[in-house]
């Protein structure tokens, strides 16, 4: 997803057993390719950089830099870069087989 997005999964490099992490720079006026949930697992996104929207099922959330956005199992969710581009650090669990993802969910 090089032309929107760019991921870097730490888990395996930190030795992680109990809990996932990573980094989801999302470029400039740019969408999440697609959505996603989960069947059980929770997530905590916190912005680490840049602003823009997030949308929780029907719902769509500005944030900013240093919010924290935690969303339940089975919301789907996705994210959108103002101008300045959104790097998103993704807290979950490790390799959990229980999402759902739906291409070009977000649409106008």
């Amino acid at each position: 997803m090089g032309d929107v997005l760019a991921a870097h999964f730490a888990r395996k490099d930190l030795e992680a057993t109990q809990c996932g992490v990573s980094l989801q720079r999302l470029k400039p006026n740019q969408r999440m390719p697609f959505g996603h949930q989960h069947e059980q697992q929770e997530e905590i996104y916190v912005i680490a950089g840049g602003s823009g929207r997030v949308r929780l099922d029907d719902e769509i959330v500005d944030v900013a830099q240093w919010d924290a956005v935690r969303v339940a199992p089975a919301v789907m969710r996705a994210f959108e870069a103002g101008p300045d581009g959104l790097d998103v650090v993704a807290f979950g669990a490790p390799g959990v087989p229980d999402s759902t993802q739906e291409m070009g969910w977000w649409t106008d």
